[in-house]
């Protein structure tokens, strides 16, 4: 079961490895074969589905997202608590609003994201 000392303490190096542009920092909270799943997959990328699985497909999209928006910066809102996942409420790139569900596995690492924005 995840805890509020685990969620927060996530939710803070994950936000700070992105605001650092620091790619390695973000991968590293993520499981090799993980899945990501997001709409700017699809507009940003040859995938229709808009979900693309381990970190070398997802390391190489996020590594031309932060080159097509270098000035990249999220503010966190909120952090939500579940069984095993964290959802992270906080406003992304465009000053999009951005609600960001993440399941771990037994060696807390994320297996499954799934991003939506409005």
């Amino acid at each position: 079961m995840i805890d509020t000392v685990f969620a927060e303490r996530f939710a803070h190096e994950w936000v700070e490895a992105w605001n650092s542009h620091d790619l390695e920092a973000v991968l590293s909270h993520y499981s090799d074969d993980f899945e990501m799943s997001s709409p700017f997959i699809i507009a940003f990328s040859l995938e229709s589905g808009g979900t693309l699985r381990g970190k070398e497909a997802v390391g190489a999209y996020w590594a031309a997202a932060l080159e097509k928006f270098s000035d990249l910066h999220f503010v966190l809102d909120s952090v939500f608590v579940g069984a095993d996942s964290i959802a992270l409420t906080y406003t992304s790139i465009l000053d999009k609003k951005a609600v960001e569900v993440f399941f771990f596995d037994e060696n807390w690492k994320v297996v499954k994201a799934v991003a939506h924005y409005c």
